[in-house]
């Protein structure tokens, strides 16, 4: 994240080539063949980009067809189809809406439409609807798109079948019509259209009837005052407002943020010339269109405007840099904090720099409630909480608050307790085990409180002799220590024994060292492979005889674990042999 100004970025981007940045077509994707000639294009979403435009050509980089702003949307449907048979280059043009900055022209990407070789099939009117009553005498006439039509034959006549009021007519590769003059008043109307191509005309297509309205006067259009039309930077909560009409009794208003979108408001009637819409989001362009009305009708041919709003507080992609920008601050917050449970309360410092803080705790249900507005909070209980930094940034006509946060998970530690030792002879040297519990995060040293510590408990490798283990708290709770005297050992117990009866090495029994200051172990158990008890034996006893139930075992490995009066164990195996 980076820390920049918003006026800086507003005031001082200039576009550079930024061909990583250019999304590639989805559908039809480059190069495709036998496109259907109603396809509609998508293409990838760029990080950070608020707004596209789109060029439709047949040449590299053209717009022969049609160049549209598609706000933050990544589809377009040509609203006229495509042309069949054809190469067409396709341009995303990337919208910054920074004042002052310069949209990136992205490489054009191609696809060949489909050879059409059937007639289109027919369409339907839009308006007026079939039945309509009270059509303004001014009323266009219009219908959708009907998929591989090239063009259309209008007529509207005043019975079944006849075109005495506009006598056929191709219009053209259009989806309205504008009857010359006026319709007759209080008139029963009846209107074809028929979509056509090199192939023949959409058969049997049906005509619909409507009825006129008497005479009387259509208002005008308006257009917007504010925001004005291609304005940026407009606050996020407007008023928008638009030049009144003489005669207009009220205005249907559609907002969108797509072309076609009607997600806002759509097509919601005013008596003023005014409205406030509330939480736009930033940095999206918005279509609005706005139709004045009368007892007459709506007025006709009223045009769609747009305008983009305010930043907000990123990521965005700056075009100068090729870095994405965002005015919340840089935080640097750990997941999990711990404290000593004998030195509650915490006293937590918020770390990064930021115009203000805020502190949350989270309970069970996600609820949050705010418990600091300044660098510091004390937390006295283990659970979920929030930081969160933000940074204040003057945007237009308004202040933004931009914040970062982290939730974050305070636990409580606490000086770890040795429970015993255990060590198993191997190979290298015995394999010590430190069995310690307590509520912290403990790592593990021998012989040096100083380290270096391990996250393991297991220690290989250790040589015979005294060693001292410490355990560690790794929150800095304490440290606490266990002498290992390496008397126990596997010194005082056969490697093998050979119960045949021949009374030598027939028992297998401790026997203490010559040598040394061996401890006797307390108790003595024997497991076969399997892990099952065999036997237990006393420093009083004789020993193991190799039985078990009264039935001789089989020669092979055997284990014993063994344990002195200060709980101290230790682990080895031995030979059977028959």
């Amino acid at each position: 994240m980076l820390k920049k100004l918003l006026h800086i970025v507003v005031l001082g981007i200039t576009a550079v080539g930024m061909a990583q940045e250019c999304p590639n077509l989805l559908s039809p994707v480059n190069g495709a063949t036998n496109v259907p000639v109603d396809a509609t294009i998508t293409w990838a979403v760029s990080d950070g980009i608020p707004g596209y435009r789109i060029r439709l050509g047949t040449t590299d980089g053209g717009a022969e067809i049609l160049e549209q702003s598609v706000g933050s949307a990544t589809t377009y449907t040509p609203p006229l189809g495509l042309p069949e048979n054809t190469q067409i280059y396709v341009t995303i043009i990337l919208d910054f809406l920074f004042q002052g900055s310069q949209d990136i022209i992205c490489s054009s990407q191609t696809f060949t439409t489909e050879d059409v070789v059937t007639a289109p099939g027919c369409t339907t009117f839009r308006t007026p609807v079939d039945g309509a009553t009270d059509v303004s005498v001014f009323s266009n006439l219009s219908w959708f798109y009907a998929p591989t039509a090239t063009g259309y034959n209008v007529s509207i006549g005043t019975a079944p079948g006849t075109d005495d009021v506009v006598p056929l007519t191709d219009v053209g590769n259009v989806i309205s019509f504008n009857p010359p003059g006026q319709l007759p008043a209080n008139t029963q109307l009846y209107a074809t259209v028929t979509p056509y191509n090199e192939n023949g005309n959409a058969p049997n297509c049906s005509e619909i009837s409507f009825t006129t309205a008497t005479l009387a006067p259509l208002p005008g259009c308006t257009s917007l005052v504010t925001p004005a039309n291609g304005e940026i930077n407009v606050p996020l909560t407007p008023l928008i407002e638009w030049l009144p009409v003489p005669g207009a009794t009220g205005y249907r208003v559609t907002i969108g943020s797509t072309i076609d979108g009607t997600d806002i408001l759509n097509n919601t009637s005013f008596s003023s010339n005014s409205t406030l819409v509330l939480n736009f989001e930033p940095n999206r362009t918005f279509f609005i269109t706005i139709v004045p009305f009368n007892a007459a009708g709506s007025a006709i041919g009223c045009v769609q405007e747009s305008f983009s709003t305010l930043l907000g507080c990123g990521p965005y992609l700056d075009p100068n840099t090729g870095e994405f920008i965002t005015f919340g601050p840089e935080i640097d917050f750990p997941e999990t904090l711990s404290f000593c449970q004998n030195e509650a309360p915490l006293t937590i410092t918020a770390p990064d720099f930021a115009d203000g803080y805020r502190w949350f705790q989270i309970d069970d249900f996600d609820n949050e409630v705010m418990i600091s507005n300044s660098n510091e909070v004390t937390v006295s209980e283990n659970g979920r909480y929030r930081y969160m930094a933000f940074n204040v940034v003057s945007q237009g006509s308004g202040i933004v608050e931009c914040p970062t946060s982290q939730v974050f998970e305070v636990v409580s530690s606490e000086t770890a307790t040795i429970n015993g030792l255990s060590a198993v002879d191997t190979a290298l040297g015995f394999e010590v085990t430190i069995s310690a519990t307590g509520n912290g995060d403990y790592e593990f040293a021998v012989d040096d409180i100083n380290g270096p510590y391990q996250d393991s408990n297991v220690f290989s490798g250790v040589i015979p002799g005294s060693h001292t283990f410490y355990v560690r708290d790794k929150n800095g709770c304490g440290t606490v220590s266990e002498k290992f005297i390496q008397d126990l050992s596997v010194e005082g117990f056969p490697k093998f024994f050979t119960p045949n009866g021949d009374n030598v090495n027939d028992i297998w029994q401790f026997v203490l060292p010559k040598e040394g200051n061996a401890v006797i172990p307390r108790n003595i158990r024997i497991f076969d492979r399997y892990g099952r008890l065999l036997s237990v034996i006393t420093e009083n006893s004789s020993g193991w005889d190799g039985n078990y139930g009264g039935r001789p075992l089989p020669a092979g490995e055997y284990w014993f674990s063994a344990t002195d009066d200060q709980n101290r164990e230790v682990q080895g195996h031995f030979a059977l042999k028959r």
